[in-house]
């Protein structure tokens, strides 16, 4: 992901922190779990932790993880393209989920990739996300994201395509998610 413009950081960011089309009235999927995730847990020392969600942790930390990927495509995340990509997901989620704890997951996304590979991240992704539409909506903000550097180069296309699989969606889904993305960033005729 190579940074293209503050402005198209901004939109992007503001795109992901919105619900799809599908459901103009509800918060989107990362502003909903980034809450969940960011609490501390309650502990009562009679019946331990309480207000604890490992559901909503795990799917906050692969929602990300999908943009993470697709972000990281080109094998490329230097300081200013790690410090975009935590600006747009801090920004995403209302400043839920604070620096400490983003840096904290980037470090683990990076080292799991070293170590597993996008095949498999995408894989381990889609056992996190098994929800039609929680799916639709995490291609939606990675789609996004491949739009972050201006344009959707081919390493982020074949991340979307791994993702796709991943999640168990049909082939043509990356093309609706790219072409949805464009126009919700108003790049219309971008490619």
């Amino acid at each position: 992901m190579r940074i293209q413009s503050q402005s198209l950081l901004d939109r992007v960011a503001r795109q992901i922190s919105r619900p799809p089309t599908s459901a103009p009235d509800a918060a989107s999927l990362l502003s909903r779990i980034a809450n969940a995730y960011s609490a501390l847990p309650v502990i009562d020392e009679e019946m331990g932790l309480t207000s604890f969600d490992p559901d909503a942790a795990a799917l906050f930390e692969a929602v990300v993880e999908a943009t993470f990927l697709v972000a990281h495509a080109d094998g490329h995340f230097d300081a200013e393209e790690r410090a975009a990509f935590q600006t747009v997901v801090s920004s995403a989620c209302g400043g839920a989920v604070k620096a400490p704890r983003l840096d904290a997951l980037i470090a683990d996304f990076t080292e799991q990739l070293a170590e597993d590979g996008q095949e498999k991240r995408t894989r381990m992704i889609g056992r996190t996300i098994t929800v039609h539409h929680q799916q639709m909506e995490v291609m939606r903000m990675a789609a996004l994201m491949a739009w972050a550097s201006g344009g959707v180069s081919a390493e982020e296309r074949v991340t979307l395509e791994l993702l796709a699989a991943g999640l168990g969606l049909a082939r043509g889904s990356v093309d609706t998610v790219l072409a949805q993305a464009a126009a919700a960033l108003d790049l219309d005729g971008v490619t």
